[in-house]
């Protein structure tokens, strides 16, 4: 029997890496929830990582409203799934100050959603809940690992710490298989126009060609422990598939600074970023925390498991997708 595995938001980013590392092993069965079903978006991701959706006989995209109880019934009852990857969330963390009722709803309501209808059934899978390092304090005097404090500062990392904690709760109220991976910053090719890295590489790209002639941003010192969602995915499976339920801290353990992401990114086209760049702080978001570096030894020691692509590979990769 095939071990059967739910992701919800599948066609995001770590969706879309998460299937491609689950069907290297033919015993997965994959269901993955969407607002819309498959898309030819998601299709073009799977066929860049050398996946024919066309032909994938264990991978169904089904339409399904987390915030709809009843979608959630349904889809438990029909496909009882052996795992849980709860992918879901907002588009950013600056989308969650822009927006922060929408955002917060989302992801809180597909949490408890999800967690309320396997409640009912008592049927318990696997469960893997993304958190998040934005939850922290600023790690400016230490790395951060699992006993670090919290205190998260946008909508979006409030919400996350809400999920995080009633993780907790519901792992020893039922003795249940639940476990949150705590993620740092993680990018990739596939990460959409409102990230970052994105931005700087789409406006990099315009002065390349002459259609723009500078990037504003708030700051060019925050820095942030960036790996990549492929290396990212193998920690998930690790986690949630791992015979002790509990949380781990998952990074690369080294921070870079926007000022390094501008190097890499301006010089692949032989420009310097000091000629184009402008900073201005209005852009800044209020208490951002200048550093946000992990301490991954837990995970490390307790399950094997080590970011292997570097911060450079994961930008010229995204850098190369857009061209």
């Amino acid at each position: 029997m095939k071990k059967k595995v739910l992701i919800s938001g599948i066609t995001g980013q770590d969706g879309v890496f998460l299937v491609n590392h689950l069907l290297k092993n033919d015993d997965y069965h994959i269901v993955g929830t969407s607002r819309v079903g498959s898309s030819p978006t998601f299709e073009k991701k799977l066929m860049h990582l050398g996946l024919n959706p066309n032909n994938i006989e264990n991978l169904n995209v089904v339409k399904c409203n987390l915030s709809d109880p009843a979608d959630i019934d349904g889809l438990l009852e029909s496909f009882k799934p052996d795992y849980i990857y709860n992918l879901i969330g907002p588009g950013s963390v600056s989308e969650s100050v822009k927006n922060p009722f929408d955002n917060s709803i989302s992801i809180l309501s597909s949490f408890n959603n999800l967690v309320n209808s396997i409640i009912k059934t008592k049927s318990f899978p696997n469960f893997f809940q993304t958190s998040s390092s934005e939850m922290f304090k600023n790690s400016e005097d230490g790395l951060l690992d699992e006993n670090s404090s919290y205190l998260p500062q946008t909508p979006y990392a409030i919400s996350k710490l809400y999920c995080h904690n009633m993780s907790d709760f519901y792992r020893n109220k039922y003795e249940w298989n639940i476990s949150c991976g705590i993620l740092f910053n993680h990018e990739s090719e596939f990460r959409s126009n409102q990230y970052l890295l994105t931005k700087i590489i789409n406006e990099a790209i315009k002065i390349h060609k002459g259609q723009s002639d500078s990037l504003t941003i708030g700051s060019i010192d925050l820095i942030r422990d960036w790996g990549f969602a492929g290396d990212i995915v193998e920690a998930m499976t690790l986690i949630n598939e791992n015979d002790k339920f509990e949380d781990f801290v998952v990074g690369t353990g080294q921070g870079h600074s926007i000022e390094d992401m501008l190097k890499i990114i301006f010089n692949y086209f032989n420009l310097e970023f000091e000629d184009f760049v402008k900073v201005d702080k209005r852009l800044m978001r209020k208490n951002e925390p200048l550093s946000i570096i992990s301490n991954p030894k837990k995970i490390e020691n307790h399950l094997g498991w080590v970011s292997s692509t570097s911060f450079e590979e994961t930008i010229l990769r995204s850098i190369q997708y857009r061209l």
